[in-house]
């Protein structure tokens, strides 16, 4: 462990911690608007985050400023884990969720963008703890890892091995080659979308509140709502609904190929391998399912949260089962209809797009399409091997061999995640679930996803789960969320050994 350069982990902590109280601090002037008694207890709890930040970031002056593989793992990981354990402290203050365990739930919940939720009643929640809420959110879609990498440079410390910590995907895109610049570039694009669906909303007929609030949601792929039902709240309003699945999709994409169709570099987009599949499973999936509540209703099950579907009216099959599919595929959480009441066929199908996720280098969760691309190709290679075991073949991705140790990481990322899930199920089954539920908690938590199947389905929420149950799936996001190794490995001995 002497190895470890611990003075500039705790520095970094520092920022992340001030950065974390200053967001906060946003979220007063909304309590003060709605006349609520909360505004004191969310300013406490800024003082209390930036103080923190600052005794760790003065007190801990690195003589060396290089950041090493070690400590980049180190920082995200308790990076991770300082936004949420300050991160909590509105709802504490604020008494708004006093219990430990449920703020920390809530509050990982929120940086992973997840958007499962403990809250029984969220209309009846103050709306500064609401914008809060979102905006964790907001914070941890793209990272507030990658936020700080843009101001590193001004202390003299070099950021490549977080952002190869905090996206540890198998794309390498990069919009400029100073990392910096990269995550400026990847802000822009964030806040510029943000602001346009906000507008988006507020014009189709959301009040700016919720509008506020949605669009935070649906660009970080995060879900929590300001209402009860989540979207099926403006089920009757189908404008806002494709305003939201347009931004999900987007959301759910590639940001640099999202920075290339807003520099008009249409073709690149088209022609990226990883967006045909995303794009063309997206809109064949939902098809199959709308043709399914269309054709073949399972006349005993409701099938919306307000109201019955009715099955006549294709559009509305069509928006939903469209909704539905990209809300999970994107694992954004967002929900219009309680799919699991379409058809056992259908919540089948949703059950394995748990399994799915977006693109890699996009704020949602998941294996991630590209690996599932991969290790597709790479299976029908096997078959070409055994007829010619002498031939090299490689993988390729986009037009481009994909190197082995790309392919064996992927391979790995897989069965561990499988794993993971296996073992997941197994131990919230031990905390009192049912095996249907603890299968969708387990899926969900893991995901990011959000509303899941049985006990907690896109109806129902995380509240009935034990205190141990909930720890768990807490655990589950943060793994998730970092995807799997950033976190695992501190859990390894080689890593803690001297070089």
């Amino acid at each position: 462990m002497e190895n470890l350069n611990f003075k500039i982990i705790y520095r970094f902590l520092g920022i992340t911690a001030i950065l974390n109280g200053l967001f906060m601090w946003m979220a007063v002037p909304f309590s003060v608007y709605f006349e609520e008694d909360q505004a004191l207890g969310i300013l406490n709890a800024g003082i209390i985050t930036i103080t923190l930040g600052a005794l760790l970031f003065f007190f801990n002056k690195p003589t060396s400023k290089n950041i090493q593989t070690k400590e980049g793992y180190l920082i995200v990981t308790l990076g991770w884990l300082m936004l949420t354990s300050t991160g909590m402290l509105p709802y504490l203050l604020t008494g708004s969720i006093p219990s430990v365990t449920d703020a920390f739930f809530e509050t990982i919940s929120g940086y992973s963008t997840t958007g499962s939720s403990i809250l029984k009643d969220i209309e009846s929640m103050p709306k500064g703890i609401l914008f809060w809420r979102s905006a964790t959110h907001w914070i941890g879609g793209m990272g507030i890892i990658v936020l700080t990498i843009a101001i590193l440079p001004l202390l003299g410390i070099g950021g490549m091995q977080l952002f190869m910590a905090e996206a540890p995907g198998p794309s390498a895109d990069k919009l400029h080659p100073r990392i910096t610049d990269t995550a400026k570039r990847l802000w822009l694009i964030y806040v510029l979308l943000t602001v346009v669906e906000f507008l988006l909303l507020k014009l189709a007929g959301m009040t700016w509140f919720d509008a506020i609030n949605h669009s935070m949601a649906t660009v970080s792929t995060g879900g929590f709502s300001t209402k009860n039902a989540s979207i099926a709240h403006w089920n009757g309003m189908p404008f806002i609904q494709y305003i939201i699945i347009f931004f999900m999709f987007v959301a759910g994409t590639n940001f640099v190929l999202t920075y290339y169709a807003l520099k008009g570099e249409v073709n690149k987009v088209l022609r990226n391998e990883e967006f045909k599949y995303y794009m063309f499973s997206i809109l064949g999936i939902s098809l199959i399912i709308a043709v399914a509540i269309i054709f073949f209703p399972d006349t005993n099950l409701q099938t919306s949260i307000h109201h019955p579907m009715i099955y006549g009216k294709m559009e509305s099959a069509v928006r939903h089962s469209l909704f539905s599919v990209i809300s999970v595929v994107t694992t954004t959480g967002f929900v219009s209809a309680d799919f699991t009441m379409w058809s056992f066929f259908v919540t089948g199908i949703f059950f394995s797009l748990f399994f799915v996720g977006g693109s890699a280098g996009s704020t949602s969760g998941g294996v991630k399409i590209v690996r599932h691309i991969v290790m597709l190709k790479n299976s029908f290679l096997e078959f070409k091997k055994s007829l010619h075991p002498n031939a090299i073949i490689p993988v390729r991705y986009d037009g481009k061999a994909v190197s082995q140790s790309i392919v064996f990481n992927i391979l790995s990322f897989f069965i561990l995640y499988m794993l993971i899930f296996i073992v997941g199920t197994v131990i919230l089954a031990f905390f009192g679930l049912d095996i249907k539920s603890a299968l969708g908690a387990c899926a969900s938590s893991l995901g990011n996803i959000g509303p899941a199947i049985g006990s907690v389905s896109p109806v129902d929420n995380f509240s009935h789960l034990s205190t141990g149950a909930k720890w768990f799936c807490s655990f589950l996001m943060l793994i998730g969320r970092l995807e799997l190794f950033t976190v695992l490995i501190l859990l390894t001995p080689f890593f803690w050994r001297k070089n």
